[in-house]
C-alpha cells in the first residue's frame, strides 16, 4: 500500500492550478454525496438494525484513510458521517426516483466541475493513469483544507518540494499549445 504522502503527491501532480483545486473542492464533495446518496435508497436488516450500501462504503472507505493518516482519518469520517445522515433524511421524503435522479444530477454536475477544472489545468484526470485515484480524491480535498488551515506544513512541504507550489494559472504544456 503506498504512503500518505505518496498517494498525496501523485494526485497533486495533476493538481497544481488553484482553479482546478477550486473546482475539486465543489466537484468532488458532489460526486461523493451522490455515490453515498444512491447507495442509501436500500438497506438490510443486519442483527436487528438497519444497514445501508452507502454506510458500509464508508465505513470502509475511513478505514483506509485512518489507516494512511489519524487526523485525516478523522476529518473524513466526520464528512461521511454527515453525507449519510443527509442521505438518510433525503430517502426518507422522497421516493426512491426521486433520490436517484438527484443522485444522478448531482454526479454529472460534480463531473462537469472536475473535468472543467482539468481544462484550467491543461491536463487529464489522475484516475486516467491510476483508478485508484479516485479514492484520494477526496482525501487531496481534505488535505487542502487543512493546508488552508496551516495544518499539515511537513506534508505540504514534502508535497510541493516534488511536485511545486499551487499556482495561479498552470503555464501551458507543449502538448496543449499545439492545439
Amino acid at each position: 500500500m503506498k504512503s500518505l504522502e505518496e498517494n498525496l503527491t501523485q494526485y497533486a501532480a495533476y493538481h497544481r492550478d488553484r482553479r482546478n483545486i477550486a473546482t475539486h473542492f465543489a466537484g468532488i464533495p458532489l460526486i461523493v454525496f451522490s455515490v453515498v446518496l444512491a447507495l442509501a435508497t436500500f438497506s438490510h436488516t443486519v442483527a436487528g438494525v438497519q444497514v445501508t450500501p452507502a454506510a458500509i462504503a464508508a465505513v470502509a472507505a475511513c478505514a483506509y484513510y485512518f489507516r494512511l493518516d489519524a487526523a485525516f482519518g478523522l476529518a473524513m469520517a466526520a464528512t461521511f458521517f454527515a453525507m449519510c445522515a443527509g442521505a438518510s433524511e433525503i430517502t426518507a421524503r422522497l421516493p426512491v426516483a426521486g433520490v436517484l435522479a438527484l443522485a444522478a444530477s448531482l454526479f454529472a454536475g460534480g463531473w462537469a466541475l472536475q473535468f472543467w477544472g482539468h481544462r484550467f489545468e491543461g491536463m487529464k484526470p489522475a484516475f486516467y493513469d491510476d483508478a485508484r485515484q479516485l479514492l484520494i480524491g477526496p482525501l487531496f480535498v481534505c488535505a487542502e483544507v487543512f493546508f488552508l488551515f496551516g495544518a499539515k506544513p511537513a506534508l505540504r512541504r514534502y508535497i510541493e518540494a516534488r511536485v511545486g507550489p499551487v499556482v495561479a494559472r498552470r503555464a501551458p504544456s507543449p502538448a496543449t499549445q499545439s492545439r
